[in-house]
C-alpha cells in the first residue's frame, strides 16, 4: 500500500520505472512532483498514477512529444479531476493507433508475400 506522499525510490518501486526514468519524466514536464523542505522530490498518488499511465503511453509506442503537448497538464496532486485526459489527447492516441494498424496490415501483407516467394522457392529446389 503506497503512502500518501512517498520519496523518489518508493514511487520507482510503485511504478516499475527507474529513479532516472522519473528524473526524465519530470525534465519533459510530464510529471510535476512535489518538493519536500529539503529538495527531495516528493511523489503523491496523483503522481504515481500519472507516472503509470505515461509509463503505459510510452510503451505503447506514443513518443514522449504527443505525450506532454497533449495529456492534460500534471495536477500535481491537487486536482485529480485535472488530469483526466482530454478529448484532443484521445483522438490523436486513435489517429496513431489507426496509423500503427495501416502500417501493421502492410508489413502483414509484406510478410505473406516473403513466405509464399520462399515456399514456392523452396518447391523449386527440390
Amino acid at each position: 500500500m503506497l503512502r500518501t506522499s512517498v520519496k523518489i525510490g518508493e514511487a520507482s518501486r510503485a511504478t516499475g520505472a527507474s529513479a532516472r526514468s522519473l528524473r526524465f519524466y519530470e525534465d519533459e514536464g510530464l510529471i510535476v512532483p512535489g518538493r519536500c523542505g529539503n529538495g527531495y522530490r516528493d511523489y503523491c498518488r496523483t503522481t504515481v498514477d500519472r507516472v503509470i499511465a505515461v509509463r503505459s503511453l510510452l510503451e505503447s509506442g506514443l513518443p514522449v512529444r504527443m505525450i506532454r503537448e497533449l495529456l492534460p497538464e500534471p495536477a500535481d496532486g491537487r486536482d485529480a479531476t485535472a488530469d483526466q485526459p482530454r478529448t484532443e489527447f484521445l483522438d490523436e492516441v486513435r489517429a496513431y493507433r489507426d496509423r500503427l494498424a495501416a502500417r501493421i496490415t502492410v508489413l502483414d501483407s509484406q510478410k505473406s508475400a516473403l513466405d509464399a516467394f520462399l515456399n514456392e522457392a523452396g518447391r523449386a529446389r527440390r
